[in-house]
């Protein structure tokens, strides 16, 4: 996992209003916090924020955050992003940091590799149960993701998390029993319905009415015959 330097500035004041003025400047509020040290406000530019998530930085990289006027540096994660529900632009940012010595344990995404057998053959489908697994390593260790190989899975099979290789200095700390993937049967096809019965469906019944009609009508001719 590379590191992404990042500038960040030392905020005095807080509060809704200068948060929304922070915005306005082209910046993002955040905070650092973590490793037994005390929180610090500060601010980031949303232009190099968005220039560091598109050379590659996921949602697990480590930045070494430099405070500006300050020889100042943290290494750290985003632990929150919170984004605006609307225009779903960042709002504020927490930042935990980290030593680069001490393992951490973190959540990767599971990358699906190939096209199941019973998928491409049989006409499965292929059930992605578990996207993220819980791991344990050093920062500099952290995969982007987690490879699991699928083309020779047929209908039923599955590969739990058991059956996953970490990489090396990386370890698994969830639940082995896990399914990852199952390939399951293709969903049944509506069965057509027989010319016969939907002649008989389209025949339309007798009227409520009409056979009511006929009862009374009946009761009154034997009230007749017995008169």
């Amino acid at each position: 996992m590379k590191t992404i330097e990042l500038t960040v500035e030392k905020r005095s004041t807080r509060g809704k209003n200068e948060a929304r003025r922070t915005r306005a400047a082209g910046k993002i509020p955040a905070v650092v916090y973590g490793a037994g040290r005390e929180t610090v406000p500060v601010t980031v530019e949303i232009r190099a924020l968005s220039d560091a998530f598109r050379g590659g930085a996921g949602e697990n990289a480590i930045f070494l955050l430099k405070l500006q006027g300050s020889d100042q540096t943290r290494h750290a994660m985003i632990r929150d992003f919170q984004r605006d529900p609307v225009s779903r632009r960042p709002v504020h940012l927490d930042f935990v940091r980290v030593r680069m010595d001490t393992k951490i344990r973190v959540k990767v995404p599971v990358e699906v590799v190939g096209i199941a057998k019973g998928v491409r053959v049989d006409g499965g489908i292929l059930d992605f149960v578990t996207r993220e697994i819980e791991i344990e390593c050093l920062p500099t260790d952290i995969p982007e993701h987690l490879p699991v190989e699928v083309s020779e899975l047929a209908i039923g099979d599955a590969i739990r998390l058991s059956e996953v290789r970490a990489p090396e200095g990386v370890e698994v700390v969830d639940d082995l029993e896990k399914v990852i993937v199952h390939v399951a049967h293709p969903a049944h096809e509506e069965v057509p319905v027989a010319p016969e019965a939907e002649i008989a469906a389209a025949e339309p019944a007798e009227p409520e009415v009409l056979r009511k009609g006929k009862a009374v009508t009946e009761e009154e001719g034997e009230e007749k015959k017995e008169k």
